[in-house]
């Protein structure tokens, strides 16, 4: 009965760094993340901007063709803004979101790892016995 509290912890401490994982692909850090590639942030102010953001797809990074020039553009509906790029900027964005995803795909890794360390048999079944369901 004494490993019940620390088997507790285990679980408490995986659903923590799961929340965590799944606050790290949140939007405001996408948008961090395009910032700290070198995104400007753009208010649309005339109605030329205000009609592009509004044809602007929610949660994407679009290209757009703007001025003679090659644009990617994100659309910041909570804060009527757009994230301005360009080429360079948006290779150094996707670069910067590979490797949060790669460092996500590890935490979940490190997750699985933890959950098959746990002692299942304090339970009151051992292994297999939970696949389907509760041993008696």
């Amino acid at each position: 009965m004494n490993k019940l509290p620390s088997i507790f912890k285990s679980i408490c401490a995986i659903a923590l760094i799961a929340m965590a994982a799944g606050c790290a692909t949140s939007h405001p850090d996408r948008d961090k993340t395009a910032i700290a590639a070198g995104f400007k942030i753009v208010t649309p102010t005339t109605p030329e901007q205000k009609a592009l953001y509004a044809k602007l797809p929610q949660d994407s990074v679009t290209p757009v063709k703007y001025k003679g020039g090659l644009y990617y553009m994100m659309r910041d509906s909570s804060n009527g803004m757009v994230l301005v790029g360009n080429s360079a900027q948006y290779s150094v964005y996707q670069e910067m979101r590979y490797h949060q995803r790669m460092n996500n795909e590890d935490l979940r890794e490190a997750q699985i790892d933890e959950m098959n360390n746990v002692d299942w048999g304090a339970w009151g079944g051992g292994g297999a016995a939970f696949v389907g369901g509760f041993a008696p």
